[in-house]
C-alpha cells in the first residue's frame, strides 16, 4: 500500500497562524482512497466487537457508558494502515513542530513524540461524546504553550475521518479559541463528559468540524471538544491518535506488543515505544 504522501508535510505560515489563533487545523485528504478503504475493511471486521472484548491485540472498550459509541483501543495493533498512521507524513512534522520537537530539546530526549493512546471509534444515531479538556483541566497533557517564537503542547491529537462526516452525522465539536481561555464555560456543566449522554449540540461558541472520508483534525488537547449527537441512520467513523513528548507514558493499562514492535521500523518503534528497559543492578 502507498501512502498519499512520501515526504512529511511541515507546517505552512497560515496553519501556525490558525492553530494559535483557534487551537486545530483540518487536514484535507490526510489519507489516500487507498488508505481510507484499507481502515474500513478492518473496521467492517471489528464493527461488532463488545466492550472489553479482545480481538487479536484489539480491545473493545467504553470509559464513561455505551452512549459514546464503540472504542476500539489499541487500533494500530489491528493492520498495516493503522501502523503507518504512526508517522504518516499528512502530519508527523506538523505533530511534533506543534510539541516542540521538531529541534532538540529535552522533551525530545527519547525521541520525537510518544503516542499514550490510539483507539478507533464507530459510533451509531444516537450516540456522542460531552464537553471536556479545555479550562477545566490544568494538567500538563492540557497545556497550550508559545514561548521564544515556539510551540510547547502537551499533547497534540490526530482525529481521523474513515467515512463522511457532515450535518446530523456526530461531527466533533471545538469551540475555537478555549484552549487560551483563562475562564471556565459557563454551560460546562450542562454537557461535560460524564457517565450519563451529553454532547455539545447547542452550546455557546461550539461548532462542528465535517470531514470528508480521509480528513483530519489536529487539535490541541486543550481545546474544550466533544461531538454533536448523531441523529442520522449508519456510522461515523474515526481514529484517534494522541501524541505527547517522549519523557510521557501511556494514558491507559494498554502497552505495545512484542510483535508489533519487532515489525515496526526503528522511527515508528520509537515513537510507540521510546521508553528504554529500566536500568536495575544485577543483584
Amino acid at each position: 500500500m502507498s501512502q498519499k504522501q512520501v515526504i512529511p508535510q511541515p507546517c505552512t505560515n497560515m496553519e501556525r497562524y490558525l492553530f494559535d489563533l483557534i487551537g486545530y487545523i483540518v487536514l484535507r485528504g490526510a489519507l489516500s482512497e487507498e488508505e481510507v478503504a484499507a481502515g474500513n475493511a478492518i473496521l467492517d471486521e471489528l464493527q461488532d466487537m463488545k466492550p472489553d472484548e479482545w480481538r487479536g491485540r484489539v480491545h473493545g472498550h467504553n470509559f464513561t457508558g455505551s452512549h459514546e459509541g464503540l472504542n476500539l483501543q489499541q487500533i494500530y495493533e489491528a493492520a498495516p494502515v493503522f501502523e503507518q498512521m504512526i508517522d504518516h507524513p499528512s502530519w508527523i512534522a506538523k505533530v511534533t513542530h506543534f510539541i516542540g520537537t521538531d529541534e532538540n530539546n529535552f522533551d525530545g530526549l527519547h525521541g520525537p513524540c510518544l503516542i499514550d493512546e490510539n483507539f478507533a471509534n464507530i459510533r451509531t444515531k444516537g450516540e456522542a461524546i460531552g464537553l471536556h479538556s479545555g479550562g477545566q483541566d490544568r494538567v500538563t497533557r492540557c497545556q497550550f504553550r508559545y514561548h521564544d517564537n515556539k510551540f510547547h503542547c502537551g499533547q497534540i491529537n490526530i482525529l481521523t475521518a474513515f467515512n463522511k462526516i457532515g450535518p446530523g452525522d456526530g461531527a466533533t465539536m471545538v469551540i475555537p479559541g478555549s484552549h487560551k481561555s483563562n475562564i471556565l464555560h459557563p454551560e460546562f456543566g450542562v454537557a461535560a463528559i460524564s457517565e450519563q449522554s451529553t454532547s455539545v449540540d447547542h452550546i455557546t461558541g461550539a461548532v462542528e468540524v465535517y470531514l470528508e472520508p480521509g480528513d483530519a483534525i489536529l487539535f490541541v488537547d486543550a481545546i474544550m471538544h466533544g461531538s454533536a449527537k448523531r441523529t442520522n441512520m449508519g456510522q461515523r467513523r474515526i481514529s484517534v491518535y494522541r501524541y505527547g513528548p517522549s519523557w510521557g507514558f501511556f494514558r491507559h493499562a494498554y502497552r505495545p506488543s512484542d510483535a508489533l514492535l519487532q515489525r515496526l521500523d526503528s522511527k515508528r518503534r520509537q515513537i510507540v515505544m521510546p521508553h528504554a528497559e529500566p536500568l536495575l543492578p544485577s543483584h
